[in-house]
């Protein structure tokens, strides 16, 4: 019997963010299922029932998390007035920002997606998808900034493609604790490649005015 039809939604999304978490602070090799039961209120054995194995309530979680941050992103770029702001929030949201974890979190998780991949077709698959709806996201949004006349005329999906891989790349350094990277020059890296290659203004007061914005949140 399917986990995805029996396990009620609320307490699926549940323990899929109980492994989210616990994934994030131990990584995939050492997140035990006791860990994500116990994070979660409930006990191993009903989170072997609905998802069958270790391997897949991994695989779940960090699809899972991909998921929300979509969401989460989706409902910002509505509230935003332009495409540039609406750029300028997705560059900064990717970068882990300010006090709160949740940015590096979610690299974490993209590096643990990343290296299962490799041995599991179906993680694989999910991959590959989320990565081409980040691109889709930048680039509608870039296509939309065109429109309105707040972006120069480029090759949209060559330039989120770049976008987005130099986003991954700098991630990565920030993760691991470069001394060169971080979060900052993380952002404003890509900052200054968008300004440069779309044609638009950045300034030292509009930078500090989206740090400060971010130090507070």
């Amino acid at each position: 019997m399917s986990s995805r039809k029996t396990l009620p939604e609320a307490r699926r999304g549940q323990i899929l963010e109980a492994a989210t978490q616990v994934i994030s602070e131990r990584g995939l090799c050492d997140t035990r299922i006791a860990d994500i039961a116990k994070r979660a209120g409930t006990s191993p054995g009903l989170v072997i029932y609905y998802f069958g194995t270790k391997d897949r309530v991994l695989a779940e979680a960090l699809t899972y998390a991909d998921e929300k941050f979509f969401a989460e992103t989706a409902s910002k770029l509505s509230s935003l007035p332009s495409s540039r702001d609406q750029l300028i929030h997705l560059i900064a949201s990717s970068c882990p920002l300010g006090p709160s974890p949740g940015a590096e979190d979610s690299w974490v998780l993209w590096l643990e997606l990343w290296a299962r991949a490799q041995r599991d077709a179906e993680v694989a698959a999910n991959r590959e998808l989320l990565d081409r709806r980040w691109r889709g996201i930048i680039a509608d949004t870039v296509r939309a900034g065109q429109v309105a006349g707040e972006f120069a005329q480029v090759d949209v999906d060559s330039f989120a493609l770049r976008l987005a891989a130099l986003m991954d790349g700098l991630a990565i350094a920030v993760v691991l604790g470069d001394s060169e990277v971080s979060a900052e020059r993380m952002f404003d890296l890509c900052m200054e490649t968008c300004a440069r290659e779309l044609g638009f203004e950045w300034t030292a007061k509009q930078r500090a005015k989206v740090l400060a914005a971010h130090a507070s949140s």
